[in-house]
């Protein structure tokens, strides 16, 4: 169930954030540009996107996490792929659109987190090049968002590109105050 409710929502995070032509960070984020410019479906770009990583997940998480991960990637995409079909946003305008993508997202994240999951991509490459050679993770994860964003501006319009950026800090500054492995322990 915290499966289906952390990719349920990220979904619909995702269909908001399409339907504004806006992109997120991460893997998430290239395979919504790259289904921008080439016209292939989110879903599709998403679970082959993601591919690559599941040898390194293996390497640095185990396989338990590969497994749960791959599991949440291929319900993500089967969700992103059918939830348009079944729920048609009619009307959103940027910030509030940016605020319940960055909340819906920002919870099914944490749901997933919270039950061994993620959405696979460059964080599990950021830990293993930190395991590897010392270099931050979350340098590595900056670095991947910069230069995705920097692309973005040269293929997006301007405005679409600083409310994406906006929904990507809320995400990140709610996962950052929340994701702590000291409020998941029962007492």
């Amino acid at each position: 169930m915290a499966f289906a409710l952390g990719t349920g929502l990220c979904a619909l995070g995702l269909l908001m954030l399409t339907h504004l032509g806006l992109i997120t960070g991460q893997t998430a984020g290239l395979a919504v540009l790259i289904s921008y410019l080439t016209g292939w479906g989110f879903s599709a770009v998403f679970f082959v996107v993601n591919l690559p990583f599941y040898a390194l997940a293996w390497l640095r998480m185990g396989a338990r996490f590969t497994v749960k991960s791959f599991i949440a990637v291929a319900m993500l995409s089967a969700m992103t792929a059918i939830l348009p079909q079944q729920f048609v946003i009619a009307q959103l305008s940027p910030l509030p659109g940016v605020l319940l993508f960055a909340a819906c997202t920002g919870v099914g994240l944490l749901v997933l987190f919270r039950h061994g999951g993620s959405l696979g991509g460059i964080g599990v490459l950021g830990l293993y090049l930190q395991d590897r050679t010392g270099f931050r993770a979350g340098w590595t994860q900056l670095i991947f968002d910069a230069i995705l964003f920097a692309v973005a501006f040269l293929v997006l319009p301007v405005d679409r590109v600083a409310w994406s950026l906006l929904g990507a800090v809320v995400i990140n500054v709610m996962i950052a105050m929340n994701h702590r492995k000291d409020r998941y322990i029962a007492t």
